[in-house]
């Protein structure tokens, strides 16, 4: 998805440490399952227990500590792990980790594709789900996550629909303790903008609309409206505007077998070529080259 990018980012762990922008601990490439399940100890042995910030510009994150513990720090706020937590990663979210060693626990990463197939917009979990928070684990939630990596080790028949499912699960529990603990709360009014901006991409998106439009319609400024969709998925209105419209270029390269450059008409690109570098800059590979992946000619699909 994104290419590895670097911002400045001073937190309690470390100062001034280069924030890299990685889609799945410094892997470049698009997501191929619907969900990719880790355990802590796995990736976390190789770095000595310690993960330097770094954010994920298009994946949500849940990390369950079942043993053992450490530090977490989420944007400027460092919190301590301990046994049966759970840590929730929102899309964009700098964060780091100090784990003690021998920490054993589950890290199930979740692309914000299916992000999108699993919440229900008109429930508001996106917006809850967009908030980083360090939470008590209940045991429905161990139990979830434990069904989550037996089934992604799987693969068996109806694989890809039981992970679906599953993560809606899981996904209900992060955002009911979310709400549980006071941390989800927000401005009603905002999130009702917010749900209203949504439908609006889903009837003008093809259209081409810039922000300054769907700000008009909704009576607030371009900026009110980009703090808004920041404080709701972590990402501006025009972020927001192109991830719609990249998800439509997704599902026509997978479900069709229409030509790039009809695909780029489709959704309003004069140049295919533009439409190509748009795409890639989003996921970080060409038009032609996700296809591949997805039908399995791909070196990891």
């Amino acid at each position: 998805m994104d290419a590895p990018g670097f911002l400045l980012y001073k937190s309690n762990m470390q100062a001034a440490l280069p924030v890299l922008n990685y889609n799945l601990f410094g892997e470049a490439g698009d997501l191929p399952d619907v969900v990719h399940c880790e355990t802590i100890e796995i990736r976390s042995r190789l770095h000595d227990w310690e993960l330097a910030p770094h954010r994920h510009a298009r994946l949500h994150q849940i990390l369950l500590i079942d043993r053992g513990g450490g530090r977490a720090v989420l944007e400027d706020e460092t919190t301590a792990l301990h046994p049966r937590t759970m840590v929730n990663v929102p899309l964009g979210c700098v964060h780091a980790f100090s784990f003690t060693p021998g920490t054993q626990g589950w890290v199930v990463t979740i692309a914000s594709e299916m992000m999108e197939e699993a919440l229900e917009p008109s429930q508001g979990l996106r917006q809850v789900l967009s908030r980083p928070a360090v939470l008590p684990a209940c045991e429905p939630t161990r139990a979830i996550m434990e069904q989550i990596f037996e089934e992604h080790a799987g693969r068996g028949f109806a694989r890809a629909q039981i992970l679906r499912a599953l993560t809606g699960v899981l996904f209900g529990h992060v955002a009911r303790g979310l709400a549980q603990s006071g941390i989800a709360a927000g401005n009603p009014g905002d999130s009702e903008i917010f749900r209203k901006f949504e439908a609006l991409i889903e009837d003008n998106f093809l259209d081409r609309w810039p922000v300054a439009d769907y700000a008009s319609a909704l009576g607030v400024t371009p900026t009110h409206l980009s703090r808004i969709a920041r404080a709701a998925v972590g990402r501006p209105a025009t972020r927001v505007i192109e991830d719609r419209m990249i998800r439509e270029a997704r599902r026509n390269l997978v479900y069709t077998n229409l030509p790039i450059s009809r695909i780029a008409y489709t959704l309003g690109y004069n140049d295919p070529a533009y439409f190509s570098r748009v795409f890639s800059n989003a996921t970080g590979m060409s038009p032609s080259e996700f296809r591949e992946r997805i039908n399995g000619h791909g070196d990891s699909a």
